[in-house]
């Protein structure tokens, strides 16, 4: 037993794993991506992180360490032409990440870790010593692009194919939700044969509470008289319909009395990137949506809070509402519920899977009307608040804790690299 016990902790120290994303920004997907590579990093592996784009001033803090080196090559190619091609761009980056990677930079390694862009997986097959390559898939690329037009669909087509028969070239495939498993089986149908396993998200609750006692105040961030303030947390994207919390904020003023209105305040916060249109766009059209449902001195917009402001929001707020549809996991409830803050989420995708409707929080159709009924039981019963917020640290502690994603992931690392 001893000598086997001695076999594998000589196997975790001599695992070297790379991980090849797009973008290392602030998002969902990126907070998956560091928090997998510190957890590898916690089971004695060797990890980098190689991408084609990273800014040490809008980053997750844990890449700032020495001790998790970010490799960034290619930022000199373009992520778009004249605002179009997006997904060619993204494929021909990532492509000369691989090709970077395996043929000048002399890295050794046993594992790629690769997600969101599967075309660089062939490339990595050109390496002299094949290496194994695990896909983690968020969620298939094709469907998060509209094809409104003809040249639109004559463009993704061959786009589409190459994300099918590459996704397939993997030694491994991961998926963040059973959700997520069930479009990935409905979508790539070439690949039914293809076995996928679930690896829930996770949070590095160990950061979270570090962040948690330097949070700062929200003094001066409020208006005064704030009593009861509800948190929108999610990237300025149109498809995560952020709209939706200030219509549900206008009818739920317009249900509650005088009196119990005037406390209540609206914080939208969320990733923001000034190189990305839509970011900006976006933006700007939820500023005026506030401002034609007179919302404007009841709501705050925040660009790419710091870490240490988020969890303060979190921390202070009544109830976060999250409102993408169909979205294949979402961390934000998760980082919601370990703060104690009741989630009110759409009832479709991922948070099916991470809310306990009714226990943890509340989920609800994607209307103005059935979003403000929730946050009015929350504004009316504070012990009803308090209860879900307990319920919901529980169920994050229980079910999506790192030391769980950890020795999943590590699993697999091991698995593939025998």
């Amino acid at each position: 037993m001893a000598s086997k016990r001695q076999g594998r902790q000589e196997i975790i120290r001599m695992t070297r794993v790379v991980f090849l994303h797009p973008d290392l920004g602030i998002g969902g997907a990126e907070r998956l991506v560091v928090d997998a590579a510190v957890a590898l990093k916690s089971q004695g592996c060797g990890v980098q992180i190689w991408t084609a784009h990273y800014d040490p001033t809008h980053c997750f803090s844990e890449t700032l360490d020495p001790e998790l080196p970010v490799v960034c090559v290619g930022d000199w190619l373009p992520t778009s032409v004249f605002g179009y091609l997006h997904a060619l761009c993204a494929y021909l980056r990532m492509i000369y990440v691989a090709l970077y990677l395996v043929f000048l930079s002399g890295v050794e390694y046993d594992v790629i870790f690769c997600d969101q862009v599967s075309v660089c997986i062939p490339v990595l097959r050109l390496s002299r010593r094949k290496k194994k390559v695990l896909f983690y898939c968020h969620f298939p690329d094709q469907l998060l692009t509209q094809r409104k037009s003809a040249l639109k669909k004559l463009y993704r087509t061959p786009i589409d194919w190459l994300e099918e028969r590459t996704t397939g070239m993997a030694d491994m495939i991961l998926v963040n939700s059973q959700f997520t498993a069930g479009i990935f089986s409905e979508t790539f149908r070439g690949l039914r044969g293809v076995q996928t396993d679930v690896l829930y998200p996770s949070l590095n609750t160990c950061t979270f509470d570090q962040q948690s006692s330097q949070a700062q105040g929200l003094g001066g961030l409020l208006p005064e008289g704030t009593s009861c303030l509800f948190l929108s947390l999610n990237r300025y994207e149109r498809k995560k319909n952020l709209g939706l919390a200030l219509e549900a904020l206008a009818f739920l003023r317009c249900s509650l009395p005088l009196g119990k209105r005037a406390g209540i305040h609206l914080v939208v916060a969320g990733g923001y990137d000034d190189r990305v249109t839509e970011n900006v766009q976006h933006y700007t059209e939820l500023k005026e949506l506030a401002a034609q449902l007179h919302l404007e001195d009841c709501v705050t917009f925040l660009r790419s809070p710091t870490d240490s402001l988020k969890v303060a929001l979190l921390r202070g707020s009544t109830a976060v509402l999250y409102t993408p549809s169909r979205e294949h996991f979402g961390i934000v409830p998760i980082e919601a519920m370990y703060c104690c803050c009741p989630v009110i989420a759409v009832n479709s995708g991922g948070p099916l899977e991470s809310v306990a409707d009714r226990e943890t929080g509340f989920l609800c159709e994607p209307t103005a009307e059935a979003f403000s009924k929730a946050m009015e039981r929350l504004v009316r019963e504070p012990q009803l608040c308090r209860d879900m917020g307990q319920a919901g640290r529980k169920r994050v502690q229980d079910k999506f804790s790192l030391r769980a994603f950890s020795d999943q992931l590590y699993g697999y690392i091991v698995k593939l690299s025998k």
